[in-house]
């Protein structure tokens, strides 16, 4: 058993408490959330990033009995990480009554005031950043601006030009809905319908209600902007400027991340510490699917990878 496994200790997961903090970007006050390593952190930061249609906490830090680990917060806490998540702008517990649309650059604009934060407070980084779907764009957002602050990159349920992505055909088709109004309403049905689209079954009934619950009972309407950028201004990064170690991780039948579009995203992005993982039997919302373990161990895997050795060779 590696040091790594050894700090994992199942019997204590629940009981890692949370706390919350709050950082400033202009007059938007941010709300933040982490649960810290039991015995303190000895593997680093990970810093969580919501996507288009709920805040952070339903994401990364839910709870549902009988499912061991369903907090991806505490399941890395277990093994000697700090965590964070935060609400962007528009969301959850954060400011709501800017008017604010959420496009994917003020979610880096989120990151940015929200990391200063944390290091400044702990004095830690740079992070291991996670991001999945539309906080996949965010995070790739944040470290194509931010590259001193990214350690390790995890993109989840990516998408770069939209080509490929039936879900993104289908919603173009309301974009003049989305156009009309800077927030759309959310529910119970429309959280289940995530888990319907691409390939239902993928995800057990009782973790889709938690996390429905859990959602609606801080949200009932979320931002438009994340919908019209993945709609109507994809490509809003550029891969080859984004320089840090990143895995692409993309579902089995995640009907937004294009298989095409991300092996061409792959293929131009210039660290050679990258990597390309498929997800058996996962659809679009990885956390909260039936297989959910493969995704935090490929996670784990890849935070926990050792840095690579270069020599220097002379003739």
């Amino acid at each position: 058993m590696n040091d790594v496994q050894s700090r994992a200790n199942p019997a204590s997961a629940g009981k890692i408490k949370g706390q919350e903090h709050w950082t400033n970007k202009g007059e938007a006050k941010l709300f933040l959330w982490e649960k810290r390593a039991p015995q303190g952190p000895v593997n680093g930061t990970v810093l969580f990033v919501h996507g288009s249609s709920m805040a952070s906490q339903p994401v990364f830090d839910l709870h549902v009995p009988g499912r061991p680990n369903s907090s991806a917060m505490e399941y890395f806490c277990e093994r000697g990480f700090d965590t964070w998540c935060m609400d962007m702008e528009g969301y959850g517990r954060s400011t709501k009554d800017r008017g604010t649309e959420a496009f994917i650059w003020e979610g880096a604009d989120d990151l940015d005031a929200g990391s200063e934060y944390i290091m400044k407070l702990r004095n830690s980084g740079p992070f291991l950043v996670y991001g999945i779907s539309s906080g996949a764009l965010r995070a790739a957002a944040f470290a194509q601006r931010r590259p001193e602050r990214v350690k390790r990159l995890a993109l989840d349920a990516h998408v770069w030009t939209g080509e490929g992505s039936p879900t993104l055909e289908q919603r173009r088709k309301k974009l003049p809905d989305y156009l009309k109004t800077k927030r759309r309403p959310i529910d119970k049905a429309f959280v289940r319908s995530i888990f319907e689209r691409d390939h239902p079954g993928t995800a057990d009934d009782n973790t889709i209600n938690a996390f429905a619950d859990y959602i609606i009972a801080l949200d009932d309407s979320i931002p438009n902007g994340t919908y019209i950028d993945m709609c109507n201004n994809l490509p809003v990064v550029d891969p080859t400027k984004i320089k840090v170690p990143t895995i692409i991780m993309r579902g089995e039948y995640d009907g937004i991340a294009g298989f095409d579009d991300l092996v061409n995203f792959f293929k131009l992005l210039p660290n050679p510490d990258k990597q390309f993982a498929v997800m058996p039997g996962i659809a679009h919302a990885s956390l909260q699917q039936k297989n959910y373990m493969i995704a935090l161990h490929i996670m784990h895997a890849f935070f926990t990878q050792p840095e690579p050795i270069y020599s220097t060779y002379k003739a």
